[in-house]
């Protein structure tokens, strides 16, 4: 698994937690029972990612391979989470924008 994978699933595990905590009540560190699946479900999903080399960010991925009842949870997470993250994990934030911005080698073939 890449380094960039790790960061991602490091991520996205913080991000549950935190809308965990403050949504559901959830101890630090713990996650409710349906946080809990949600997190299970994308950890598969990613460990399954057929772009993993050079994944992009699952916003920009051209194969959406989320079930719709799963993608709507994670797209719940993302939009209490994110704005947060700034400001409690700064560094992650930052790098997962810049994973956004990444140029795939896909995407360079295109272009040239």
């Amino acid at each position: 698994m890449t380094r960039r994978i790790e960061r991602e699933k490091k991520t996205l595990r913080v991000m549950i937690g935190l809308y965990c905590r403050e949504r559901h009540g959830a101890a630090k560190g713990e996650l409710c029972e349906t946080c809990d699946q949600l997190w299970e479900y994308a950890q598969r999903r990613l460990l399954r990612c057929p772009f993993a080399p050079d994944k992009p960010t699952c916003a920009q991925c051209p194969v959406h391979c989320y079930k719709p009842v799963m993608r709507e949870r994670v797209r719940q997470v993302m939009r209490y989470a994110g704005p947060r993250m700034l400001f409690r994990h700064p560094i992650l934030a930052l790098l997962h924008v810049l994973d956004g911005k990444r140029i795939t080698s896909a995407e360079r073939d295109k272009s040239q």
